[in-house]
């Protein structure tokens, strides 16, 4: 593992407990740089996940806390008449920082859910015709409760694809919990979190994870496994052109985390259903899950004999 991605999961663990796969899973979507969707109940962890990424990395930090009432205007900004300037200015919205979250997001209209995932998509804000570039990085890890919560409402499949990936932290075994309950009885580990990387820095480790070598065998594995996707009897919308992008850039970053300059198959398939799960709409009539499902076209797609050039 590259010494700097050492060091941030080693800062991130202090507060995430028994959660290695999923703090270098967030990593890998920040290095590519992608967004990232947390499905979750309520309670294991989620902000504190992105709290303690945003200090690490020493990045400015807004937290948008969804509801019914939330407007575009609250998350985008608006244009107001500055009377002693005599002229129109704008006022920032909740999105503009360098790392976002936005916490229940499927609880809020659809159209202030279009205002934050358009963002995402551009990396910048029009605000009555004037366009206003979002800071760099730029990252918004977004929460949901499970559909069928009171109050949710699902996120479309054309904005659930603007997500790199989508995770569940899930509850703590009984050993982390012990040492979640232990660390937390005098002191609050989120107040120990040292930045490691500065933004400047991570920007380069971003450059760097687009040098990572990918082969045309693997591009042709990539777009095999999301035919395949299209093609699935149980699958009734598959894996979009941008989500084979998405897969293509996780696989970099996730062989960089690894220590590699270039890509193998199995950092494919260590990406390929986290990456794909939200981008899946299953045939009504199927019982199994679309983890199940992209696990078993993992299965049956054929791997490429891979030799690093």
């Amino acid at each position: 593992m590259n010494n700097q991605v050492v060091e941030v999961v080693n800062e991130v663990n202090k507060v995430i407990s028994g959660k290695q796969n999923i703090v270098e899973k967030v990593l890998m979507a920040i290095l590519a740089e992608g967004h990232i969707l947390l499905e979750d109940v309520p309670g294991v962890g989620k902000t504190t996940l992105a709290l303690a990424f945003s200090k690490v990395f020493g990045l400015d930090f807004s937290r948008i806390q969804f509801t019914p009432d939330v407007t575009a205007s609250d998350v985008v900004g608006f244009t107001y008449y500055d009377r002693e300037r005599q002229t129109f200015s704008y006022q920032k919205g909740a999105v503009m920082s360098h790392f976002i979250l936005g916490d229940e997001i499927n609880r809020t209209s659809s159209r202030t859910q279009s205002a934050l995932l358009e963002v995402m998509e551009e990396g910048a804000v029009t605000v009555d015709g004037e366009r206003h570039e979002m800071p760099k990085p730029f990252i918004v890890m977004a929460t949901q409760n499970p559909i069928g919560s009171a109050g949710t409402q699902a996120l479309p499949l054309a904005q659930l694809d603007r997500f790199m990936l989508q995770l569940s932290i899930g509850y703590p075994d009984f050993e982390s919990q012990v040492e979640l309950l232990r660390n937390r009885q005098k002191k609050q580990p989120l107040d120990e979190i040292r930045a490691v990387l500065s933004a400047h820095e991570l920007i380069e480790l971003q450059n760097r994870v687009g040098d990572v070598l990918m082969t045309e065998e693997l591009l042709a594995y990539v777009t095999r496994l999301t035919v395949d996707t299209r093609n699935n009897t149980n699958i009734l919308y598959g894996v979009s052109p941008r989500g084979a992008l998405a897969i293509c850039k996780a696989a970099k970053a996730w062989a960089f985390i690894k220590g590699r300059s270039y890509v193998i198959p199995e950092d494919i398939m260590a990406v390929f259903v986290d990456l794909c799960q939200h981008r899946v709409i299953l045939q009504p009539q199927t019982t199994l899950t679309a983890c199940d499902v992209l696990k078993d076209v993992l299965l049956n797609t054929k791997t490429p004999d891979y030799v690093a050039r």
